[in-house]
């Protein structure tokens, strides 16, 4: 782990999510359909649940992972500098997972467990019609506290960025909510993910109060908007998502992304991608594309551009990590628009 930051460091962005080990595996339909697994989504396990999962594939590849995770490495990738939180067991997939986000350039300063639950760990599962289905195991995740909030790196961050994904437990609520407050506290914008369809509709109650109480920055998809306020019509929902937040950017697979502020909604067509291989982490670098260039000042439909840049790269070969420099690769791809990043 490297030193806590001193009173000069200053960060773009500190991302605080479930610390897991992505485990990656291509599987038929008929995978799906004889153990009963439902498609699509994220479906949460207990350890044994999982482990039965993972004896039957052929992993693709292991690599550090976690929706807030997959955001911050491809901040980092852009060339913010950044910080993350998130809990993970001094076992050999927690030493993997603070080894691999060291090396993304991402400070990681979390104590992890030394006894209690292994590292969580997510299996996605990739159909051939490149859908993911994820069935996760959050083990020591669940054990992040208040206690791991630290101020001085919320503190030393323009932005907090955190999964809806944490919400799961009661702990990580209060973890979330004492780190709203500290990024308040010091004039930081506080940004949320919905993160799942599924995620929402068991704590749409509770999310609804954390945005209008806490969130300055929205993203989330179609569907979960829509589930966020229980109905279908997508225009309406984004007129009532509104006066909640100062900035909300929802996505819509091949229909782009709106962004509503105030006023004013940004309509960004989507990426063209010749061959999408996995959709993994799609919705997580497109955040990171998007706070990028809100952090660097660029316009709403500019910050969307580069989001949708980032999830094109993504979803192009396997797994929620870029395999080569966001910077370069968006750099390059917005010069047909004529901009610069």
């Amino acid at each position: 782990m490297n030193a806590k930051p001193n009173e000069s460091t200053f960060y773009d962005v500190v991302g605080i999510g479930n610390a897991i080990v992505d485990v990656m595996g291509k599987v038929g339909e008929r995978f799906l359909s004889e153990r009963d697994l439902p498609k699509g989504g994220m479906v949460l396990l207990d350890a044994l649940s999982a482990g039965k999962i993972y004896q039957d594939i052929m992993p693709e590849r292991e690599v550090s992972g976690g929706s807030a995770a997959n955001t911050i490495a491809g901040m980092a990738s852009l060339g913010s500098a950044c910080a993350f939180i998130g809990k993970v067991h001094d076992d050999e997939l927690g030493q993997a997972f603070s080894r691999d986000i060291g090396a993304a350039g991402i400070d990681f300063f979390t104590k992890p467990l030394n006894e209690g639950p292994s590292t969580g760990r997510s299996i996605v599962l990739v159909t051939p019609d490149a859908e993911r289905s994820m069935f996760t195991y959050l083990g020591a995740s669940t054990h992040l506290s208040v206690e791991d909030i630290d101020e001085s790196i919320i503190k030393s961050s323009r932005m907090t960025y955190v999964e809806g994904y944490l919400w799961e437990d009661q702990n990580a609520k209060e973890a979330i909510i004492k780190a709203a407050e500290i990024a308040h506290k010091y004039n930081r914008d506080f940004v949320f993910s919905l993160s799942d369809k599924s995620c929402v509709e068991r704590h749409r109650a509770e999310f609804m109060d954390l945005i209008s109480k806490h969130v300055d920055i929205l993203f989330g998809n179609e569907d979960e908007l829509n589930a966020l306020f229980e109905n279908d019509d997508f225009e309406a929902n984004l007129d009532l998502i509104k006066p909640l937040v100062d900035i909300a950017a929802i996505t819509r697979n091949i229909k782009g992304s709106v962004i509503v502020s105030g006023r004013v909604k940004t309509f960004v067509e989507s990426e063209t991608v010749d061959n999408v291989v996995d959709t993994t982490g799609a919705g997580d670098l497109y955040a990171a594309g998007f706070l990028f260039g809100l952090i660097n000042g660029r316009s709403l439909g500019t910050c969307a551009m580069i989001g949708g840049l980032a999830a094109a790269e993504i979803i192009s070969h396997y797994g929620a990590r870029p395999e080569t420099s966001l910077r370069g690769y968006v750099r390059n791809n917005l010069v047909k628009y004529g901009k610069t990043l």
